[in-house]
C-alpha cells in the first residue's frame, strides 16, 4: 500500500477494526520500531531453524503485547507533546505498566518452559502460574478492546463466566456442563497450545507475520504505485474504464495491503477525482471503490488472515486454500465488471485522460514486481511451506528493489519495512490470541458440539435452512467483531453443524470464510463502505446498498458449493471438465444477476433473471436447463417491452 496521507490515516483509523491508533514520535518510536524490526527478524529466522510451537508462540506475544498497550491508547484520554507535532501521542503510566505485565508473565514460563508445560498437562500449576494466566487474561481482554472495540471483549468474558459457572445451568440444558475452577481453566488457556497459544496464534506468529513483512518490502519497494499505474495505463478508452481501472488496482493492491479498508482508502485517494471526471455520482463510485477494497481480503495470492487459518483447521497447504478461492474470486470480479459496464451506460459516464505512462512500457520498465508474487505460488507449487515460499519471495522482492534507484531497499529502509510488518500485525495478534480463550473454552466444555446439535435440531435437519441459519449468524458476529474473529468463532460453532449435515470442511469452512469477509460490505456497519463514502462525501446508507450491490455474486456463490454436489467445482476440486463446465455456468449465473440488479430496466424480466440466476447456481442439468430457458425468457420479455417503447 502506499503511504498514507495524515487525512487517509485517520479514515483507516476510524474505520478498519484491525489498524493502529497511536502515533508515537522521538526515541520512544525509534524504540518501537527497533523492537517490532527485531520480532520481524526473529520470524523470519524461525522459518529455517523453527523453534517448538508453544515456545515460539509465547516468545512472539511476549514482544508483540507490551508494543500492543504501547502503540494504542486505551480511548479514555490523549497525552500530547506540548510543542512541535501535535498529533504525536505518549503513552501514560498505565500503558506502561501494562506493558511491563505483559512481559512478566510472558517470559516467566519461558524461565523453564518444559516444566511450565508439565505443571499444566498435570494440572499441578502453581498460585504464580495461576496469578500470571489471570493476569494475562486480563491483558488479553483490555489489548482486544483498545484493538477492535467493547464487541468482541464481552464475548470472550461471556465465554468465561460460562467455562466458570455452567455447572450451574440446568442439567436438561444442552449447553449445561461440570463446571471447572480457576485451576482448570487457566491450565487449558496458558499452558498448552488449545488456548491463548493455539491455531489462531501460530497463524498470527508465521503466516501473518510473515505476508505483512512481504507486503511491508513490496511497498517500499515501490510495487503499490506501479500497480496503480498500471491500472489506470491497462483501460484508457471506453467509458467503463475509470470503474474497471479502479477495480483492477484494488486486486493489485490487495496483494500488498490484506485489508479491505486499507485498500478502499489507498485506492480511494487516487481513484475518486478520476471517477468524479468520469461522471460516476458519489454513492455508485463509493461502491465500486469499497467492492473493490473488500476484493483485497477475498482474492488470491495473500487473501485474508482467516485463510491462512483455513489451512491450519485443514491441515492443507496454503497453495490448496489459494485454488479453493480462485473460481469464485473470477466470479466475483466478473460480476463487478458487469455491474461497472452496466452503471457506465446507466450514468452516461466517459472516458478520462489520465497521465499516466504506457502499459507496455510500465511492464517493460516495473513489471518484475509481479516476479515475487508468481514466485510464492511457484515455491508452494514445489512443496516449500507457505513460510518458506513467502520469505524467498520477500527476499526477492528485496533485490529487485535495487532495479529501481528511487526505491532502493538500504539499510534504513529494510528496518523500517520489518518495523512495518510487525506493527501491522498488532491488532491481529491480539484478536487471535484473545479468540483462544473462545477455542479453549469450546474444547474444554464440548460447546461446539453441543451447538452444533441445536442448529441442525433448530433447522430440522434441512441442509438448506441450516445454511441460511449459518449465513445470516456468520454476517451477525461479523457486524459486532473483525474478519478474523468472526471466522474463528464461527468455524468452531457453526462448522461442526454443516459437517453434521454432510458438508466437508474444505466447503464448509470456505462458506464461513466468505461470509465472515462479506460482513465488512453489509449494512448496518460495513466498514469498507462506510470509508469510501468518507471520502466521496457520498451518503453512507446509499453507498452501502451500491456496494452490495456490486458484491452480490459472493453473497450467493458460497450456496452453490455447499448445497450441490457440484459445487465442490468451484472450488477446483473435481475433473477438470466438470470444474470448467460449472465455472461457465457460474459466469452465466452472475451474468444474471448483474442483469437483475440493474441490466434490465422492467420489473418483469428483472425477477425473471434473479430466478435464472438462482436455478443455474444449483449446478445441476435440470435446474441448469430451467435456468437456461428463463434467463432467454428474460431477454425475450425485455426485447419485446424495449421494442415497444421505442415504437412510434
Amino acid at each position: 500500500m502506499t503511504e498514507l496521507s495524515s487525512r487517509e490515516a485517520e479514515l483507516v483509523s476510524a474505520h478498519d477494526q484491525e489498524r493502529p491508533a497511536r502515533q508515537l514520535g522521538g526515541p520512544l518510536r525509534l524504540g518501537v520500531w527497533i523492537a517490532g524490526g527485531l520480532l520481524s527478524a526473529y520470524s523470519l529466522v524461525v522459518v529455517f531453524r523453527p523453534v517448538e510451537a508453544l515456545e515460539h508462540r509465547m516468545t512472539f506475544l511476549a514482544v508483540a503485547l507490551p508494543l500492543l498497550f504501547l502503540c494504542y491508547r486505551s480511548g479514555v484520554s490523549r497525552r500530547e507533546r506540548p510543542e512541535g507535532a501535535p498529533a504525536t501521542e505518549w503513552p501514560s503510566v498505565v500503558d506502561w505498566l501494562l506493558a511491563a505485565a505483559s512481559l512478566v508473565v510472558l517470559v516467566y514460563p519461558l524461565l523453564d518452559i518444559d516444566a511450565f508445560r508439565d505443571r499444566g498437562s498435570g494440572a499441578a500449576l502453581t498460585d504464580l502460574d495461576i496469578v500470571a494466566g489471570l493476569v494475562l487474561t486480563a491483558l488479553l481482554l483490555e489489548a482486544v478492546r483498545r484493538t477492535v472495540g467493547w464487541s468482541l471483549t464481552i464475548i470472550c468474558i461471556l465465554f468465561l463466566i460460562y467455562a466458570y459457572y455452567g455447572a450451574y445451568l440446568p442439567i436438561s440444558w444442552t449447553i449445561g456442563h461440570r463446571g471447572f475452577d480457576l485451576s482448570q481453566i487457566v491450565s487449558q488457556l496458558y499452558t498448552g497450545t488449545e488456548g491463548f497459544f493455539g491455531v489462531p496464534m501460530q497463524v498470527a506468529a508465521s503466516y501473518i507475520i510473515l505476508f505483512t513483512i512481504y507486503g511491508a518490502v513490496l511497498n517500499y519497494s515501490g510495487a503499490s504505485r506501479f500497480f496503480i499505474d498500471l491500472s489506470f495505463a491497462a483501460f484508457r478508452r471506453s467509458r467503463a474504464a475509470p470503474g474497471r481501472t479502479v477495480t483492477m488496482a484494488g486486486f493489485l493492491l490487495g496483494t500488498v495491503s490484506g485489508s479491505g479498508v486499507a485498500t478502499t482508502v489507498s485506492l480511494g485517494s487516487v481513484a475518486w477525482p478520476v471517477l468524479r471526471r468520469a461522471g460516476y455520482p458519489r454513492e455508485p463510485a463509493g461502491g465500486i471503490l469499497a467492492a473493490s477494497g473488500i476484493g483485497a481480503i477475498l482474492s488470491p495470492p495473500t487473501l485474508g488472515a482467516a485463510a491462512f487459518i483455513i489451512a491450519e483447521y485443514l491441515r492443507v497447504s496454503y497453495l490448496e486454500v489459494l485454488l479453493y478461492a480462485t473460481i469464485p474470486t473470477l466470479l466475483y470480479y466478473l460480476g463487478i465488471f458487469l455491474a461497472i459496464e452496466i452503471d457506465s451506460r446507466r450514468f452516461g459516464t466517459h472516458a478520462v485522460a489520465v497521465d499516466a505512462p504506457k502499459a507496455g512500457r510500465l511492464l517493460l520498465r516495473f513489471g518484475y514486481h509481479f516476479s515475487s508474487l508468481l514466485l510464492i505460488v511457484v515455491l508452494m507449487a514445489l512443496d516449500r511451506s507457505a513460510f518458506q515460499a513467502v520469505t524467498i519471495a520477500t527476499a526477492v522482492a528485496f533485490v529487485l528493489s535495487f532495479l529501481d534507484p528511487a526505491n532502493r531497499m538500504g539499510p534504513k529502509r529494510v528496518g523500517e519495512a520489518l518495523a512495518k510488518g510487525t506493527l501491522e500485525v498488532l491488532p491481529v495478534t491480539a484478536v487471535c490470541a484473545a479468540a483462544g480463550i473462545i477455542v479453549g473454552v469450546i474444547t474444554q466444555t464440548g460447546l461446539g458440539l453441543n451447538l452444533a446439535d441445536i442448529i441442525v435440531e433448530l433447522a430440522a435437519g434441512n441442509l438448506v435452512l441450516t445454511t441460511v441459519l449459518a449465513a445470516v449468524a456468520v454476517m451477525l458476529l461479523g457486524l459486532a467483531v473483525p474478519v478474523t474473529a468472526s471466522f474463528i468463532i464461527a468455524a468452531v460453532i457453526i462448522g461442526p453443524a454443516l459437517f453434521a449435515l454432510g458438508v466437508s470442511q474444505a466447503e464448509a469452512y470456505m462458506f464461513v470464510f466468505y461470509y465472515a469477509v462479506l460482513s465488512e460490505v453489509s449494512p448496518p456497519t460495513a466498514l469498507s463502505a462506510v470509508a469510501a463514502a468518507a471520502i466521496t462525501g457520498g451518503n453512507t446508507y446509499r453507498t452501502m446498498m451500491m456496494t452490495w450491490r456490486y458484491t452480490l455474486p459472493a453473497f450467493l456463490v458460497p450456496f452453490a458449493f455447499v448445497l450441490t454436489p457440484n459445487g465442490q467445482s468451484l472450488l477446483g476440486q473435481g475433473p477438470i471438465g466438470t470444474v470448467l463446465l460449472m465455472t461457465a455456468v457460474s459466469a452465466v449465473a452472475v451474468a444474471a444477476l448483474a442483469a437483475a440488479t440493474g441490466g434490465l430496466s422492467g420489473l418483469p424480466e428483472r425477477l425473471l433473471a434473479a430466478v435464472a440466476a438462482v436455478l443455474l447456481l444449483f449446478l445441476e442439468p435440470v435446474p441448469i436447463v430451467a435456468g437456461l430457458a428463463v434467463l432467454a425468457v428474460a431477454a425475450a420479455v425485455h426485447l419485446v417491452r424495449r421494442r415497444r417503447r421505442n415504437s412510434p
